[in-house]
């Protein structure tokens, strides 16, 4: 079924994450060409496409920039316009040259007191910084870890420590709607992801059919843990019978009810679901490996704060950033770019918050030369609807960026038109397919409910490389999806001779 949601972001495009609900809609995703005519300057055919009466009432920006940084067409370009994803451009580069690509996060284990044979006589610490890639596995390494220093006792406490960013786990325009879904994650900077996308703060829950007509269908949730409770409503009918599933989980808590019908033998369902308090689930998820490990906690698992001097005893360090961005912009993953925002703020303002963290975003954008007075930023991700840029502000930051020492990081990890593998063709893999664009277009989408954005990197047929931004906002009548393509496909096929 297709669930009521405010937005769809680019999850849908996660075609392994979405079985039965979210299906990929191949009109969304097909280009509907219009004819190619070179009697038509370039301008009077992107002019025509942007003319079409999905567009009668909607706002379109367009820019297109040459090698050079000449204009080579502008629509509405000095206009304001929400880029939806497009939006972890500016996070992304601002991140790049802030952090720097061998950036990478920490999580340690810490204790005040001393070990007395197999005794820990007090308290034990995790803190973290906000590291997107920990898996449910590497809190379990950390607590083997603390077995193989003989510990078998902890007379205190085990203590979770997420101090390192502020408590504000939402952004602030971030509705209701969407804060139960993966792209509506919650931000802390002690998370767990439940696979290599690194989708901090969120669990997989999977439903399989029942094993006769009239059981309850089964539901499992990864990771496992007491603290998510499933209500089951899904019957297991017959084969060929209708599968469909409800869901929701309660705001404020981790109750996840599911409604439906699964088929006898019918595929599994499989859906990503963000976690209230993720500090909480990685609390437990710790606590109950080290219990796991032949560990005695005496105390409680209780949230806190880590004593200055405290001594470290293990830690974790992530990947370097330049090895994230490919789930970050291929995959648009909405958790590594708020992370990204409050880890900015949190190294250059000693403030782990949204303010403090866009407050770098903007320096850096500016020290690239682009105009603010055009530009707003609300998160990080962009699902905020108040984002805006202007598009010949895009390109200007397209410009910019090739002169960066850590360009080829951010380049290589544009998604790549047509091409099938989803960590090459992230969310552009199934869009202009058999076109010129196919392996040639590098770009960044943006989807939000009645918003669309494209802005990267085409090459012309001349060889000559053009840095385009497309932005289309507030569109009813239909999607308009296909218009963006079919002008990166006329750039892919423009020669200067025409």
């Amino acid at each position: 079924m297709e669930e009521n949601r405010e937005s769809i972001e680019e999850d849908e495009l996660k075609e392994e994450k979405n079985l039965i609900d979210d299906p990929i809609d191949e009109e969304y995703l097909q280009v509907v060409e219009l004819p190619v005519n070179t009697d038509y300057t370039l301008t009077e055919q992107l002019d025509t496409y942007l003319q079409d009466s999905r567009l009668e009432n909607a706002l379109a920006a367009v820019h297109i920039r040459a090698e050079t940084g000449e204009e080579v067409y502008s629509f509405n370009g000095d206009k304001s316009a929400v880029p939806a994803s497009g939006q972890k451009l500016l996070v992304g580069a601002a991140a790049l040259d802030t952090l720097g690509r061998d950036f990478t996060f920490y999580t340690g284990v810490y204790t005040v007191s001393e070990q007395v044979g197999n005794t820990l006589e007090g308290d034990l610490y995790l803190k973290g910084t906000g590291d997107p890639t920990m898996l449910p596995e590497d809190y379990r390494k950390l607590a083997e870890e603390i077995a193989d220093l003989g510990i078998t006792t902890i007379r205190g406490d085990v203590i979770a420590d997420d101090t390192y960013f502020d408590d504000v786990r939402l952004s602030l325009d971030l509705s209701w709607a969407n804060q139960r879904s993966v792209y509506g994650a919650q931000v802390s900077a002690l998370s767990v992801s439940p696979d290599r996308d690194f989708d901090a703060g969120s669990v997989i829950v999977e439903v399989r059919p029942g094993t006769d007509v009239g059981e309850e269908a089964s539901i499992t949730v990864y990771p496992d843990s007491d603290y998510i409770t499933i209500i089951n409503n899904v019957e297991t009918v017959a084969t060929g019978g209708n599968s469909y599933i409800d869901w929701d989980r309660e705001h404020g808590n981790n109750n996840m009810h599911f409604h439906g019908t699964m088929a006898k033998n019918g595929n599994i369902w499989r859906k990503w679901i963000s976690v209230w308090e993720p500090t909480e689930l990685v609390l437990q998820l710790f606590y109950d490996a080290l219990l796991d490990h032949g560990i005695t906690v005496e105390g409680h698992a209780r949230l806190g704060t880590t004593p200055t001097g405290a001594d470290e005893l293990v830690n974790r360090i992530s990947i370097p950033l330049e090895d994230i961005f490919d789930p970050y912009m291929k995959l648009s993953n909405n958790s590594i770019g708020e992370i990204l925002t409050k880890t900015m703020g949190k190294v250059v303002h000693d403030e782990g918050s949204w303010d403090a963290g866009l407050t770098v975003v903007e320096s850096y954008l500016q020290k690239a030369g682009l105009n603010m007075d055009g530009i707003h930023l609300r998160d990080g991700s962009g699902m905020s609807h108040l984002n805006a840029i202007p598009p010949e502000e895009m390109t200007k930051l397209l410009h910019h960026v090739k002169d960066e020492e850590w360009f080829n990081v951010f380049y290589d990890s544009f998604p790549i038109a047509g091409i099938t593998n989803r960590l090459v063709g992230g969310t552009l893999r199934s869009r202009m397919v058999g076109t010129p664009a196919e392996g040639n277009v590098r770009g960044k989408t943006g989807s939000l409910t009645s918003k669309s954005s494209l802005s990267g990197y085409v090459t012309t047929k001349d060889g000559e490389e053009l840095m385009f931004s497309i932005i289309l906002n507030n569109y009813f009548q239909g999607n308009a999806i296909s218009i963006i393509d079919n002008i990166v496909v006329r750039l892919a096929d423009y020669s200067r001779e025409e």
